[in-house]
């Protein structure tokens, strides 16, 4: 199926704003107020809370709306949620492909409902998301020693790759899926033989998380990985045409959970507290990497 899809350039950034560290964007910019359910959706969350923010957001989204940020990388899972939102506006265009840039692989099991590491999973259950790519990876969480925490589903289904940075995951290939993650000695190569696979693409849905860049570049809430600016336009760029959706996330914030739960996981997954300055400056640089993508999505003329 080769159907027109709705352009994508030019539409106003929409900001779920769960915790305050999206500053703001530009005057043309929707920002939803979310707080109140921050503690409730951030890290991981209850399939049910999960239920009932998507049925909060229903009446609020924007008929029309371009890059959605939603914050912290901790607000990852909410991808999950504008999928099936994309989709619906989308239909009856024929499925798409979810490009994720990220240093995790985020395919990590979660025994309590949804995880910001673990929403891959259930993207590539969905009919709509014909295969996911999952880019920069550098994480240890593709190798053997976690082999046992990844989802299997996916990979058996052959509906998910991950491309990693110098991270071999051979324990695949008991499974006979060792072609379900590509290894580079560089992010520079990794792209280069990305850029084929996405030029075959018919329709393309691009989840960002900025821990996959250099922490030279922006500092997050997680471990990060090698990309550079660079990496990421070339990605917006060569798939522009084909752009059904964009998110982003990996701004820094700050949260302390009511939970116990979800303190003891956050600190076993090494999240420390940070001070108020360096937030402040984190977050400064962030923005200024906001903007920088929203020109390259919005007003950069098409290769």
């Amino acid at each position: 199926m080769n159907e027109t899809i709705p352009p994508f350039a030019g539409r106003p950034p929409l900001i779920l704003d769960f915790d305050g560290s999206v500053l703001p964007l530009g005057a043309n910019e929707t920002r939803i107020p979310l707080g109140a359910w921050q503690e409730r959706m951030r890290f991981g969350c209850f399939q049910r809370h999960f239920s009932l923010l998507e049925n909060h957001l229903r009446s609020l989204m924007p008929k029309e709306y371009g890059c959605v940020f939603v914050g912290s990388g901790d607000f990852h899972h909410l991808t999950l949620l504008l999928l099936r939102e994309t989709a619906q506006r989308l239909c009856p265009l024929s499925p798409f492909d979810l490009v994720v840039c990220d240093n995790h692989p985020d395919n990590m099991r979660y025994p309590f409902g949804l995880h910001c590491g673990s929403w891959v999973s259930h993207a590539a259950a969905l009919n709509c998301v014909r295969h996911v790519h999952v880019l920069g990876i550098c994480s240890s969480d593709v190798t053997l020693a976690h082999a046992w925490e990844n989802t299997l589903t996916p990979f058996l289904r052959r509906k998910l790759t991950c491309w990693t940075v110098n991270r071999r995951a051979d324990w695949l290939g008991l499974a006979g899926r060792r072609d379900s993650c590509r290894v580079f000695p560089s992010a520079d190569a990794l792209i280069d033989a990305f850029f084929p696979v996405l030029e075959a693409i018919s329709h393309a849905y691009i989840s960002i998380d900025k821990d996959v860049l250099g922490p030279d570049i922006v500092r997050t809430n997680w471990d990060q990985g090698v990309f550079t600016e660079k990496h990421l336009e070339a990605i917006l760029g060569a798939g522009r045409r084909k752009i059904v959706g964009v998110d982003l996330c990996g701004d820094i914030s700050d949260y302390h959970y009511s939970s116990l739960l979800k303190q003891f996981l956050s600190r076993l997954d090494g999240q420390r507290p940070l001070s108020s300055a360096q937030i402040i400056e984190a977050q400064e640089r962030h923005t200024v990497l906001n903007r920088k993508l929203l020109e390259w999505l919005q007003h950069r003329p098409c290769s």
